[in-house]
């Protein structure tokens, strides 16, 4: 548990220039997976990456760590509604990377990390580990989420929040080839 309320104040610490600039708060009138919006869904992907990187054996830069996945999403449309000429998924990746280049003195990890974070659907790995560690952050919250959303629309479930935490542990763990 200590090991959280860490992480929650290193997160604080670090993404409080992010949060604070930038049109990130648009985030949140857009809907990523079932109820959860963007700006949600990015805040996780960030907190489970920098936990990540906080417990495994690996030096990580936390600050570009974090800010790389507070921007992976930084798309600044409804996906769901707006009709693009190639697919979302494949091109959100490129224009979140260019938004956060107007917007943000970004590095070459945090383009990294914004740029490949739908590797194996984009067909460039990631570069840094950073990156890779926000790809399996970012893969472990949105099937979480989908199931969280799937949860809600079938009542019988009585808890679906572990049984996707654990799914979506097992999937983001399968080896990136």
């Amino acid at each position: 548990m200590r090991i959280l309320i860490k992480r929650d104040v290193l997160f604080n610490h670090l993404s409080a220039p992010v949060l604070n600039t930038g049109f990130l708060n648009q985030l949140k009138e857009f809907k990523q997976h079932g109820k959860c919006t963007c700006y949600d869904h990015s805040i996780a992907v960030a907190k489970t990456a920098l936990f990540l990187s906080m417990i495994l054996p690996f030096r990580f830069k936390q600050k570009q760590l974090v800010r790389g996945a507070l921007l992976h999403d930084y798309f600044l449309y409804d996906w769901h509604t707006v009709k693009l000429e190639k697919l979302h998924g494949f091109h959100h990746p490129t224009i979140a990377a260019e938004n956060a280049r107007r917007d943000f003195n970004i590095t070459k990890i945090e383009e990294n990390i914004i740029k490949r974070h739908m590797f194996p659907l984009t067909p460039i790995p990631p570069r840094y580990k950073e990156s890779v560690l926000v790809t399996i952050s970012d893969k472990y919250c949105a099937i979480k989420e989908v199931f969280v959303a799937l949860g809600h629309k079938l009542k019988r479930l009585v808890s679906v929040v572990p049984l996707a935490s654990a799914i979506a542990f097992l999937i983001a763990a399968i080896p990136l080839r």
